[in-house]
């Protein structure tokens, strides 16, 4: 019994010197708004939500949807485009717009992604159909998402058809295959 306490008196402070040192690690960072885990810095499209706020004009703020033709209404100023823009682009397009309109002198204006547009999953899972994107989304989670595979799913390889393309491309299914919103995911049915 004494043996089993001398242990731990003498592994308590080595363990909280390995966790303080775990703790010490930074946390990863990065904001959710401008890049999207797809390898390209995310694009604006239509059915994005974007909150718009000009600091110190309550009447020019607000939340927005990005319209079929790729544009933002904003009161006062009218359409401002957005469609295949980065939201830092988009921003300096609507600062550029309310300087010009004569609206505001010196414009601050902030914009972030409050809600992507959603992805779509079909084929061999048990609830196919539209889903809210959020980022980090893989393919695994989409696949658990809509209820996980069938029994017939090939769960080796998926098939995605990426926004704004009409070429479907297979990935193989890992924990790291992103998903970007807007993309199509279609699970195929195994031939063994």
């Amino acid at each position: 019994m004494k043996l089993v306490n001398l242990a731990r008196l003498l592994l308590g402070p080595v363990c909280a010197l390995v966790i303080a040192a775990c703790a010490s690690e930074p946390l990863p960072s990065g904001n959710a708004a401008f890049a999207v885990d797809t390898g390209h810095e995310y694009k604006l499209g239509p059915g994005d939500k974007v909150r718009v706020t000009v600091f110190g004009e309550e009447a020019l703020s607000g939340e927005f949807i990005v319209a079929n033709n790729g544009a933002i209404a904003v009161p006062l100023i009218g359409e401002v485009q957005a469609g295949g823009m980065t939201p830092p682009a988009f921003q300096i397009a609507v600062q550029e717009k309310l300087t010009s309109s004569g609206m505001v002198k010196s414009p601050r204006v902030s914009t972030d992604v409050i809600a992507y547009r959603p992805y779509y999953i079909l084929g061999e899972v048990s609830k196919p159909g539209q889903y809210p994107y959020a980022v980090g989304l893989t393919a695994t989670k989409a696949v658990a998402t809509a209820g996980g595979f069938t029994y017939r799913a090939n769960n080796k390889i998926i098939y995605v058809t990426r926004e704004g393309t009409t070429r479907e491309v297979p990935i193989s299914l890992t924990a790291a295959s992103a998903i970007g919103p807007g993309d199509t995911i279609r699970i195929a049915e195994r031939y063994f």
